[in-house]
């Protein structure tokens, strides 16, 4: 659990009550600033399921215009007003009476910012950065009013199909549109380093659906796909044409068809492990779909991929453990899957 959060743990005791609405207010907070898909990995753990971030994010309001998705740098954040000022602007589906870590409720803490002059200095920075960078940006310009809002489907989707029967998560306010549905090639990689090499190398092309696998908590601990994310989507085309998925994570600041947590992962014998090179997958953001649907190039029935799947599960074998001793092995031995939030299990 983040530190924030056993605190906040601490704090408001041990009302179950409390704690779902404090984390309601915290999601709802990440709906309206583009949350990162790390974020869901974070809260996985206590009470909900992805299935919850999903729900929340149909139909939020999605309001920041930073980068990457978005035009301005981060730091224009804080000058707008920050977090606080996201909240002022969806208070109404806000739980203002929720205890939080300082001891006084959401409400109490932004009606304390209003009277403490913290808005008249973030309006004093936005000046300064204004004057520095040559710009004539407001408030408005960075944080869009509620009803003015750069979005109205949150920033967050989780997929399921046969290739992701757990759930596997996209950040679609970073996705092309042209990407929200396909049908690409497969070509799978078992670490993220034959991946990032066969993409420096210009060996993936156009309509091709990448994958990193063995990159799930038990495989190797979870660590970000930044690298080969990064190399994506530096290419114009490349960036618009096919689609990157692993059971690893990204980082927040990635952008692009990504689409991360893919879960069971492959060292758990999801099925991503079984996926072999031409084999047709299907992608729909807003049907929140992922699946296999062909092979060899082959469009097949829902039934043939599932005998097909059958047959190569009895053939597939997990890794060696890629550590053999410390915490991180017992780590890879006790991790739950992406999608429960990658918590020890024991």
């Amino acid at each position: 659990m983040p530190p924030a959060h056993t605190a906040m743990a601490h704090r408001i005791g041990g009302n179950a009550g409390r704690r779902r609405r404090a984390g309601y207010n915290s999601r709802s907070g990440g709906q309206g600033y583009g949350s990162r898909t790390g974020s869901d990995t974070q809260d996985l753990s206590d009470e909900i399921s992805g299935d919850t971030f999903d729900r929340l994010h149909r139909g939020a309001h999605y309001l920041l215009d930073i980068r990457p998705a978005g035009r301005w740098p981060a730091e224009f954040f804080y000058y707008a007003g920050g977090v606080p000022a996201i909240m002022e602007e969806i208070k109404d589906v806000l739980h203002l009476d929720a205890m939080t870590v300082t001891g006084k409720t959401l409400g109490e803490n932004l009606e304390e910012l209003k009277q403490n002059g913290f808005y008249e200095r973030c309006q004093e920075w936005l000046q300064k950065a204004n004057k520095k960078y040559g710009l004539s940006l407001t408030q408005q310009d960075i944080i869009r009013p509620y009803d003015q809002a750069l979005g109205t489907e949150g920033s967050i989707a989780v997929l399921r199909g046969n290739l992701a029967p757990e759930g596997a998560v996209i950040k679609h306010t970073a996705c092309p549109e042209e990407m929200f549905s396909a049908v690409l090639n497969a070509r799978p990689f078992d670490s993220e380093e034959e991946c990032i090499e066969a993409v420096l190398r210009h060996r993936v092309q156009p309509g091709d659906a990448v994958f990193i696998r063995y990159e799930g908590p038990k495989g190797s601990g979870m660590p970000e796909m930044f690298y080969t994310s990064e190399a994506i989507s530096s290419d114009k085309e490349l960036g618009r044409s096919i689609a990157l998925i692993t059971d690893g994570r990204f980082s927040g600041a990635s952008t692009g068809p990504v689409i991360g947590h893919c879960s069971p992962e492959a060292q758990a014998g999801g099925p991503i492990a079984l996926v072999e090179e031409g084999d047709l997958i299907h992608l729909d953001v807003r049907e929140r779909v992922l699946e296999i649907v062909g092979v060899e190039g082959q469009r097949k029935t829902p039934e043939e991929i599932d005998e097909i799947l059958s047959e190569r599960r009895k053939r597939w074998q997990p890794k060696p453990a890629r550590y053999q001793r410390g915490v991180l092995r017992l780590f890879s031995d006790l991790a739950a899957s992406p999608m429960k939030g990658a918590y020890l299990e024991y």
